[in-house]
């Protein structure tokens, strides 16, 4: 199931069906299919037109100040912020543009929000090394949080899993705060709200950009394109949830 969340994707992708249109272009020797493909390409492209599919992505949530937030039984940090590498026969690892969520993790916990920290074992079936929980446990006591109140999940390979693995270590009537990137945080809070867990969002990783508008916002660009591509891609998986969750409740 887990290659099917991931290829589905990339097939109904906007850079694949570009290309589909072009192949079709040139195989029925077509300028309309041709120029639509090329068409779609450039406004995908497009910085007005990306950071406005973000913002929309962000829309229901705001930075907060971490004063502002109510204590919990325990604070949930999703996987999705480290990348692998290998350097001399050993594997390392670094911080991907989702880094802001285990600082936000320790951050609560410092400030008293809850004495748990849950960290999730993301890894997919072909990630090398190990899970993103282990590592984000030892930088975790790195940076002055105790080992006794950090959980760890099983290992899990998308957001539904993270949800069952943590119901599990949770008791019927704990509340947590759950810490994602703004674009996850409405496809994550739902699901974890389906699973029957007390949810109180804590959005972090803002990517709207917020600028005056000039001339290079109307500049196709590879960063852009990216957004686009990315706006696509959650905006599938919220549908996915959407249409899986109501048919279980119903």
């Amino acid at each position: 199931m887990i290659y099917f969340h991931k290829i589905v994707p990339l097939i109904i992708s906007p850079l694949f069906f570009i290309i589909f249109l072009i192949l079709l272009g040139i195989f029925f020797k077509s300028k309309k299919l041709t120029l639509s493909g090329l068409s779609i390409l450039i406004l995908c492209s497009l910085p007005v037109i990306s950071n406005k599919l973000i913002n929309y992505l962000e829309k229901d949530y705001h930075l907060q100040n971490i004063d502002s937030v109510n204590k919990a039984d325990a604070i949930v940090v999703l996987s999705g912020m480290l990348r692998t590498i290998k350097n001399d026969g050993e594997y390392k690892y670094e911080f991907n543009e989702n880094v802001d969520r285990i600082f936000a993790g320790i951050n609560l916990y410092k400030n008293n929000k809850a004495n748990k920290l849950i960290l999730t074992r993301g890894k997919l079936p072909w990630n090398l090394g190990k899970s993103e929980g282990e590592y984000l446990k030892d930088f975790s006591i790195k940076n002055g949080i105790s080992e006794n109140d950090i959980i760890l999940t099983d290992i899990v390979k998308n957001t539904e899993a993270e949800a069952k693995s943590i119901k599990k270590l949770l008791d019927k009537n704990d509340k947590i705060i759950l810490v994602t990137s703004a674009f996850h945080m409405p496809r994550a809070k739902k699901i974890f709200e389906a699973n029957g867990i007390n949810t109180m969002p804590f959005a972090v990783d803002f990517r709207s950009k917020f600028s005056k508008t000039t001339f290079l916002n109307f500049i196709p660009s590879a960063g852009s394109f990216g957004s686009t591509s990315y706006f696509v891609k959650e905006m599938m998986g919220r549908a996915y949830y959407n249409i899986k969750i109501n048919f279980t409740q119903n």
